[in-house]
Protein backbone atom coordinates (compact mmCIF):
# COMPACT_ATOMS: atom_id res chain seq x y z
CA UNK A 1 0.00 0.00 0.00
CA UNK A 2 1.25 3.78 -1.33
CA UNK A 3 1.93 6.34 1.69
CA UNK A 4 -1.09 8.15 -0.13
CA UNK A 5 -3.21 4.81 1.29
CA UNK A 6 -1.73 4.74 4.44
CA UNK A 7 -2.50 6.88 7.93
CA UNK A 8 -0.63 7.27 11.43
CA UNK A 9 -3.24 8.12 13.32
CA UNK A 10 -3.10 5.69 16.40
CA UNK A 11 -6.68 4.46 17.50
CA UNK A 12 -8.80 5.91 14.92
CA UNK A 13 -10.18 4.35 11.48
CA UNK A 14 -9.91 5.71 8.49
CA UNK A 15 -11.24 5.05 5.13
CA UNK A 16 -8.95 7.30 2.59
CA UNK A 17 -9.97 8.69 -0.72
CA UNK A 18 -13.79 7.50 -0.19
CA UNK A 19 -14.96 10.52 -0.44
CA UNK A 20 -13.13 11.21 -3.87
CA UNK A 21 -14.19 7.59 -5.01
CA UNK A 22 -18.04 8.29 -4.40
CA UNK A 23 -18.20 12.06 -6.14
CA UNK A 24 -15.88 10.12 -9.11
CA UNK A 25 -18.19 7.38 -9.46
CA UNK A 26 -21.85 10.02 -8.98
CA UNK A 27 -20.23 12.32 -11.08
CA UNK A 28 -19.87 9.97 -14.37
CA UNK A 29 -23.24 8.22 -13.77
CA UNK A 30 -24.31 11.90 -14.08
CA UNK A 31 -22.42 12.58 -17.56
CA UNK A 32 -23.91 8.78 -18.77
CA UNK A 33 -27.31 10.65 -17.92
CA UNK A 34 -28.05 7.54 -15.29
CA UNK A 35 -29.07 10.22 -12.34
CA UNK A 36 -28.09 13.68 -11.50
CA UNK A 37 -26.36 14.79 -9.00
CA UNK A 38 -27.93 14.97 -5.45
CA UNK A 39 -25.70 17.29 -2.64
CA UNK A 40 -27.75 15.46 0.00
CA UNK A 41 -26.59 12.13 -1.08
CA UNK A 42 -23.14 13.39 -1.99
CA UNK A 43 -22.60 14.40 1.56
CA UNK A 44 -18.70 14.83 2.44
CA UNK A 45 -17.22 13.57 5.72
CA UNK A 46 -17.14 17.34 6.43
CA UNK A 47 -20.04 17.91 6.55
CA UNK A 48 -21.39 16.10 9.99
CA UNK A 49 -22.83 17.58 12.31
CA UNK A 50 -20.45 19.27 14.85
CA UNK A 51 -20.35 18.88 19.00
CA UNK A 52 -21.77 22.52 18.44
CA UNK A 53 -24.58 21.51 16.33
CA UNK A 54 -25.31 18.32 18.88
CA UNK A 55 -24.69 21.01 21.98
CA UNK A 56 -27.78 22.57 20.24
CA UNK A 57 -29.54 20.39 20.29
CA UNK A 58 -29.20 18.55 23.51
CA UNK A 59 -30.09 22.52 24.97
CA UNK A 60 -32.95 22.40 23.39
CA UNK A 61 -33.94 19.30 24.29
CA UNK A 62 -33.17 19.93 27.56
CA UNK A 63 -35.54 23.23 27.69
CA UNK A 64 -38.37 21.52 26.76
CA UNK A 65 -37.74 19.00 29.28
CA UNK A 66 -37.55 21.36 32.12
CA UNK A 67 -41.13 23.20 30.75
CA UNK A 68 -42.12 19.33 31.08
CA UNK A 69 -41.58 19.08 34.40
CA UNK A 70 -42.44 22.28 35.04
CA UNK A 71 -46.09 21.66 33.87
CA UNK A 72 -46.40 18.60 35.71
CA UNK A 73 -45.28 20.41 39.15
CA UNK A 74 -48.04 22.83 38.79
CA UNK A 75 -50.66 19.87 38.63
CA UNK A 76 -49.33 18.09 40.99
CA UNK A 77 -51.75 19.84 44.31
CA UNK A 78 -49.43 18.35 47.22
CA UNK A 79 -46.23 19.61 45.97
CA UNK A 80 -48.13 23.49 45.07
CA UNK A 81 -49.49 22.97 48.38
CA UNK A 82 -45.75 22.83 50.22
CA UNK A 83 -44.58 25.65 48.15
CA UNK A 84 -47.28 27.32 49.53
CA UNK A 85 -46.58 26.70 53.70
CA UNK A 86 -42.76 27.64 52.73
CA UNK A 87 -43.58 31.00 50.97
CA UNK A 88 -46.27 31.52 53.89
CA UNK A 89 -43.55 30.71 56.31
CA UNK A 90 -40.93 32.97 55.21
CA UNK A 91 -42.57 35.75 54.62
CA UNK A 92 -43.64 35.59 58.42
CA UNK A 93 -40.09 35.15 59.10
CA UNK A 94 -38.97 38.36 57.12
CA UNK A 95 -41.31 41.10 58.03
CA UNK A 96 -41.48 39.82 61.76
CA UNK A 97 -39.20 42.35 62.67
CA UNK A 98 -37.70 45.43 61.15
CA UNK A 99 -34.19 44.91 59.29
CA UNK A 100 -31.46 47.09 59.55
CA UNK A 101 -27.73 47.52 58.90
CA UNK A 102 -25.38 50.06 61.00
CA UNK A 103 -22.41 51.55 60.57
CA UNK A 104 -20.64 53.87 62.11
CA UNK A 105 -22.08 57.17 61.06
CA UNK A 106 -26.44 56.05 59.50
CA UNK A 107 -28.51 53.19 60.13
CA UNK A 108 -30.06 52.07 57.36
CA UNK A 109 -33.27 50.30 57.95
CA UNK A 110 -33.91 47.45 54.98
CA UNK A 111 -37.08 46.28 56.13
CA UNK A 112 -39.51 48.51 58.38
CA UNK A 113 -42.18 46.14 59.44
CA UNK A 114 -42.77 44.75 62.51
CA UNK A 115 -45.67 41.37 62.55
CA UNK A 116 -44.10 40.49 65.58
CA UNK A 117 -46.42 42.35 68.88
CA UNK A 118 -43.25 42.60 70.83
CA UNK A 119 -39.35 42.18 70.87
CA UNK A 120 -38.63 38.74 71.06
CA UNK A 121 -36.13 39.23 74.04
CA UNK A 122 -38.51 41.49 76.16
CA UNK A 123 -38.74 39.72 79.34
CA UNK A 124 -41.51 40.26 80.98
CA UNK A 125 -43.84 41.29 78.48
CA UNK A 126 -46.49 39.31 80.55
CA UNK A 127 -46.76 37.06 82.80
CA UNK A 128 -44.92 34.00 83.21
CA UNK A 129 -45.82 30.30 81.58
CA UNK A 130 -48.86 32.24 81.04
CA UNK A 131 -51.14 29.82 78.66
CA UNK A 132 -52.16 31.49 75.15
CA UNK A 133 -54.63 34.92 74.92
CA UNK A 134 -55.72 37.29 72.76
CA UNK A 135 -52.63 39.69 74.04
CA UNK A 136 -50.38 36.32 73.92
CA UNK A 137 -52.08 33.82 71.19
CA UNK A 138 -49.33 31.03 71.43
CA UNK A 139 -48.31 32.26 75.50
CA UNK A 140 -45.44 33.33 77.26
CA UNK A 141 -42.44 31.33 78.43
CA UNK A 142 -40.69 31.32 81.90
CA UNK A 143 -38.92 34.59 81.32
CA UNK A 144 -42.31 36.43 80.34
CA UNK A 145 -41.56 36.79 76.43
CA UNK A 146 -44.07 36.48 74.17
CA UNK A 147 -43.77 33.00 72.23
CA UNK A 148 -45.67 34.60 68.91
CA UNK A 149 -42.90 37.06 68.43
CA UNK A 150 -39.91 34.34 68.96
CA UNK A 151 -41.69 31.65 66.98
CA UNK A 152 -41.80 34.19 64.07
CA UNK A 153 -38.49 35.44 64.18
CA UNK A 154 -37.28 32.46 65.18
CA UNK A 155 -38.42 31.16 61.31
CA UNK A 156 -35.60 33.63 60.25
CA UNK A 157 -32.67 31.37 62.33
CA UNK A 158 -34.15 28.16 61.33
CA UNK A 159 -35.31 28.73 57.55
CA UNK A 160 -31.52 30.48 56.68
CA UNK A 161 -29.73 28.26 58.19
CA UNK A 162 -31.41 25.03 56.41
CA UNK A 163 -31.05 26.42 52.83
CA UNK A 164 -27.77 28.50 53.28
CA UNK A 165 -26.00 25.19 54.94
CA UNK A 166 -27.60 23.38 51.46
CA UNK A 167 -26.57 25.80 48.96
CA UNK A 168 -22.85 25.70 50.70
CA UNK A 169 -22.74 22.23 50.89
CA UNK A 170 -23.94 22.00 47.10
CA UNK A 171 -21.26 24.30 46.41
CA UNK A 172 -18.52 21.39 47.79
CA UNK A 173 -20.35 18.14 46.98
CA UNK A 174 -21.21 18.98 43.22
CA UNK A 175 -17.54 19.64 42.21
CA UNK A 176 -16.02 17.08 43.81
CA UNK A 177 -18.59 14.67 43.13
CA UNK A 178 -18.08 15.65 39.30
CA UNK A 179 -14.31 15.64 39.49
CA UNK A 180 -14.01 12.27 40.69
CA UNK A 181 -16.46 10.76 38.09
CA UNK A 182 -14.97 12.77 34.87
CA UNK A 183 -11.33 11.44 35.99
CA UNK A 184 -11.70 8.29 37.68
CA UNK A 185 -8.51 6.76 38.89
CA UNK A 186 -6.72 8.44 42.05
CA UNK A 187 -8.87 11.23 42.24
CA UNK A 188 -11.86 9.00 42.34
CA UNK A 189 -10.19 6.75 45.08
CA UNK A 190 -9.00 10.32 46.96
CA UNK A 191 -12.59 11.72 46.93
CA UNK A 192 -14.33 8.48 47.24
CA UNK A 193 -12.46 7.65 50.54
CA UNK A 194 -12.86 10.76 52.07
CA UNK A 195 -16.53 10.23 51.48
CA UNK A 196 -16.44 6.58 52.91
CA UNK A 197 -14.65 8.03 56.33
CA UNK A 198 -17.47 10.62 57.25
CA UNK A 199 -19.96 8.03 56.05
CA UNK A 200 -18.94 5.74 58.76
CA UNK A 201 -19.95 8.81 61.60
CA UNK A 202 -24.02 9.25 61.34
CA UNK A 203 -24.97 12.71 60.26
CA UNK A 204 -26.07 14.03 63.63
CA UNK A 205 -23.30 12.74 65.52
CA UNK A 206 -20.49 14.15 63.24
CA UNK A 207 -22.27 17.23 63.69
CA UNK A 208 -22.35 17.41 67.34
CA UNK A 209 -18.55 16.50 66.83
CA UNK A 210 -17.52 19.25 64.77
CA UNK A 211 -19.41 22.05 66.50
CA UNK A 212 -17.25 22.10 69.86
CA UNK A 213 -14.62 21.92 67.27
CA UNK A 214 -15.28 25.23 65.02
CA UNK A 215 -16.67 27.47 68.16
CA UNK A 216 -13.33 28.31 69.10
CA UNK A 217 -12.71 30.21 65.74
CA UNK A 218 -12.65 33.75 65.87
CA UNK A 219 -13.30 33.85 62.18
CA UNK A 220 -16.87 32.47 62.38
CA UNK A 221 -17.47 34.29 65.89
CA UNK A 222 -19.20 31.32 67.07
CA UNK A 223 -23.37 30.49 66.93
CA UNK A 224 -24.97 31.07 63.34
CA UNK A 225 -22.14 30.33 61.25
CA UNK A 226 -20.78 27.62 63.48
CA UNK A 227 -23.55 25.84 63.06
CA UNK A 228 -24.00 26.19 59.08
CA UNK A 229 -20.49 24.97 58.65
CA UNK A 230 -20.74 21.85 60.68
CA UNK A 231 -23.81 21.40 58.50
CA UNK A 232 -21.75 21.79 55.54
CA UNK A 233 -19.10 19.86 56.18
CA UNK A 234 -21.69 16.97 57.42
CA UNK A 235 -23.73 17.64 54.14
CA UNK A 236 -22.00 17.62 51.19
CA UNK A 237 -20.56 13.88 51.11
CA UNK A 238 -23.98 13.00 49.75
CA UNK A 239 -23.86 15.45 46.90
CA UNK A 240 -20.44 13.95 45.90
CA UNK A 241 -21.30 10.09 45.64
CA UNK A 242 -24.91 11.14 44.20
CA UNK A 243 -22.96 13.47 41.29
CA UNK A 244 -19.86 11.58 40.94
CA UNK A 245 -22.50 8.29 40.30
CA UNK A 246 -24.64 9.70 37.47
CA UNK A 247 -21.68 11.71 35.92
CA UNK A 248 -20.25 7.77 35.36
CA UNK A 249 -22.93 7.18 33.03
CA UNK A 250 -23.55 11.06 31.57
CA UNK A 251 -19.22 10.48 30.30
CA UNK A 252 -19.88 7.96 28.24
CA UNK A 253 -22.50 9.68 25.89
CA UNK A 254 -21.77 10.40 22.25
CA UNK A 255 -21.67 14.48 22.71
CA UNK A 256 -19.23 14.27 25.54
CA UNK A 257 -17.13 11.80 23.42
CA UNK A 258 -17.12 14.09 20.59
CA UNK A 259 -16.51 17.32 22.81
CA UNK A 260 -13.39 15.73 24.28
CA UNK A 261 -12.55 14.20 20.42
CA UNK A 262 -12.72 17.90 19.15
CA UNK A 263 -10.12 18.99 22.10
CA UNK A 264 -12.86 20.72 24.21
CA UNK A 265 -11.06 21.85 27.71
CA UNK A 266 -12.25 19.52 30.49
CA UNK A 267 -13.58 21.80 32.88
CA UNK A 268 -15.99 23.50 29.93
CA UNK A 269 -17.05 19.74 29.15
CA UNK A 270 -18.03 19.15 33.04
CA UNK A 271 -19.85 22.74 32.87
CA UNK A 272 -21.77 22.57 30.01
CA UNK A 273 -22.03 19.02 29.00
CA UNK A 274 -21.66 16.85 32.34
CA UNK A 275 -23.16 18.32 35.01
CA UNK A 276 -25.96 20.36 33.05
CA UNK A 277 -27.14 16.31 32.59
CA UNK A 278 -26.40 14.67 35.79
CA UNK A 279 -27.79 17.44 37.95
CA UNK A 280 -31.16 16.59 38.37
CA UNK A 281 -30.73 13.58 41.17
CA UNK A 282 -29.32 15.94 43.18
CA UNK A 283 -31.60 18.80 43.05
CA UNK A 284 -34.12 16.23 44.49
CA UNK A 285 -31.96 15.18 47.19
CA UNK A 286 -30.87 18.66 47.96
CA UNK A 287 -34.06 20.01 48.35
CA UNK A 288 -35.56 16.42 50.88
CA UNK A 289 -32.18 17.60 52.56
CA UNK A 290 -33.48 20.81 53.71
CA UNK A 291 -35.76 19.31 56.01
CA UNK A 292 -33.16 17.04 57.61
CA UNK A 293 -30.85 20.01 58.15
CA UNK A 294 -33.55 21.89 59.66
CA UNK A 295 -33.61 19.00 62.25
CA UNK A 296 -30.46 18.69 62.65
CA UNK A 297 -29.92 22.75 63.49
CA UNK A 298 -33.17 22.16 65.83
CA UNK A 299 -31.66 19.04 67.86
CA UNK A 300 -28.43 20.81 68.06
CA UNK A 301 -29.58 23.89 69.92
CA UNK A 302 -31.97 21.16 71.58
CA UNK A 303 -29.20 20.02 72.93
CA UNK A 304 -27.28 23.34 73.65
CA UNK A 305 -25.12 23.30 70.70
CA UNK A 306 -26.84 25.62 68.47
CA UNK A 307 -27.05 29.15 68.86
CA UNK A 308 -26.37 30.88 71.95
CA UNK A 309 -28.73 30.46 75.12
CA UNK A 310 -31.36 32.82 74.90
CA UNK A 311 -31.75 32.99 71.54
CA UNK A 312 -35.35 32.73 69.22
CA UNK A 313 -34.58 29.54 67.43
CA UNK A 314 -36.77 26.85 67.08
CA UNK A 315 -34.95 24.09 68.37
CA UNK A 316 -32.83 26.94 71.58
CA UNK A 317 -36.51 27.15 72.21
CA UNK A 318 -37.57 23.44 72.96
CA UNK A 319 -34.68 23.01 74.82
CA UNK A 320 -35.37 25.56 77.05
CA UNK A 321 -39.21 24.56 77.45
CA UNK A 322 -37.73 21.15 78.94
CA UNK A 323 -38.65 22.44 82.37
CA UNK A 324 -42.44 24.11 81.72
CA UNK A 325 -43.25 21.19 79.81
CA UNK A 326 -42.69 19.00 82.67
CA UNK A 327 -44.54 21.55 85.11
CA UNK A 328 -47.75 21.12 82.39
CA UNK A 329 -47.20 24.21 80.28
CA UNK A 330 -47.91 22.52 77.29
CA UNK A 331 -47.66 25.48 74.98
CA UNK A 332 -44.21 26.45 75.49
CA UNK A 333 -42.66 23.92 73.27
CA UNK A 334 -45.69 22.97 71.11
CA UNK A 335 -45.63 26.17 69.31
CA UNK A 336 -42.35 25.80 67.87
CA UNK A 337 -42.22 21.96 67.55
CA UNK A 338 -45.29 22.51 65.10
CA UNK A 339 -43.14 25.06 63.49
CA UNK A 340 -40.56 23.02 62.47
CA UNK A 341 -43.06 20.05 61.60
CA UNK A 342 -45.00 22.15 59.06
CA UNK A 343 -41.42 23.22 57.66
CA UNK A 344 -40.18 20.18 57.16
CA UNK A 345 -43.62 18.36 55.96
CA UNK A 346 -43.69 21.59 53.42
CA UNK A 347 -39.75 20.30 52.24
CA UNK A 348 -40.91 16.88 51.94
CA UNK A 349 -43.78 17.75 49.77
CA UNK A 350 -41.93 19.83 47.42
CA UNK A 351 -39.34 17.28 46.85
CA UNK A 352 -41.30 14.82 45.95
CA UNK A 353 -43.14 17.09 43.71
CA UNK A 354 -39.44 18.04 42.18
CA UNK A 355 -38.89 14.56 41.95
CA UNK A 356 -42.10 12.88 40.35
CA UNK A 357 -41.88 16.08 37.69
CA UNK A 358 -38.44 15.46 36.40
CA UNK A 359 -38.51 11.46 36.80
CA UNK A 360 -39.00 10.65 32.88
CA UNK A 361 -40.43 6.89 33.80
CA UNK A 362 -43.22 8.23 36.16
CA UNK A 363 -46.55 6.10 36.04
CA UNK A 364 -49.29 7.93 33.97
CA UNK A 365 -51.88 6.40 35.81
CA UNK A 366 -50.63 7.52 38.85
CA UNK A 367 -50.41 11.29 37.45
CA UNK A 368 -53.76 10.98 36.13
CA UNK A 369 -55.07 9.82 39.62
CA UNK A 370 -53.74 12.54 41.80
CA UNK A 371 -55.20 14.80 39.70
CA UNK A 372 -58.67 13.60 40.35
Amino acid sequence: MSDRHSTAERGRIRIVDFDDAVSDRQRRRHESGEEPVDDATATRASDVPTTETQASVEAERSGRRLEDAWRRFRRNRSATFGVGIIVVMAVLAVFARPIEVSTAEVTISLQPFSLAPYDPSATLVGPQNAPPSPAHPFGTDWAGRDQLSRVLVGGRYTLSIGFIAVVLALGVGVPLGAIAGYFGGWIDETIMRIVDVLYAFPFLVLAIAIVPILEPLPILGGGFWTVVLALVVTGWIGYARLLRGEVLSVREREYVTAARGLGVPDRTVIARHVVPNAIAPVVVQATLNVGTVVLTAAALGFLGLGLEPGSAEWGAMLSEGRSSLIRGDWHVTVFPGLAIFLFVLAINLVGDGINDAIDPHRDVTDERRRLR
